[in-house]
């Protein structure tokens, strides 16, 4: 067995509950049952896991959301948000990270949005050289954003010319 072969494929709703097992076991911030749920049915396209021999070992879950207007072209903007990436901690550093943030990325994309951002936490240093390689930049850092006062850095990158 390839312990490094993996396949990333759009969430399916028998994926939900070790979606949320992950959630739990990687991330200090969870959501409700229902909040997964809701993402899944309405951006099946922004939801995807990563599979090593039929287990789920990481996803990440994306939404679409307007984000201001664009006044030359007087229409509002679309944008993609990530609002949760997590890969279980012994299959980290093997390139699924990034691979799921890559196969989100190419469907905001496929959907016309403008930009991408997300929110991460200033201490977590790998997951922003993750984000880094893949285009963002920081924008702007949210004081006390997560529950146990840790500030976060906005993150952006562009998905169209």
């Amino acid at each position: 067995m390839d312990e490094y072969k993996y396949k990333i494929r759009e969430c399916r709703e028998e994926d939900l509950e070790e979606v949320i097992l992950i959630n739990r076991k990687c991330l200090p911030e969870n959501y409700a049952s229902i909040f997964f749920e809701e993402m899944r049915e309405k951006y099946p396209d922004l939801f995807y896991v990563a599979e090593v021999d039929g287990r789920i070992v990481g996803y990440i879950m994306c939404r679409e959301e307007m984000a201001g207007f664009d006044l030359p072209r007087l229409r509002a903007k679309r944008r993609g948000h990530v609002i949760s990436i997590a890969v279980l901690p012994e299959y980290r550093r093997r390139g699924i990270g990034r691979s799921l943030l890559a196969k989100a990325l190419d469907s905001m994309k496929a959907r016309k949005l403008e930009e991408c951002v997300l929110e991460v936490r200033v201490s977590n240093t790998a997951a922003i050289n993750l984000y880094r390689k893949l285009g963002f930049e920081i924008v702007s850092q949210i004081p006390f954003y997560y529950m146990d006062g840790e500030h976060a850095y906005l993150m952006k990158v562009k998905l169209t010319e």
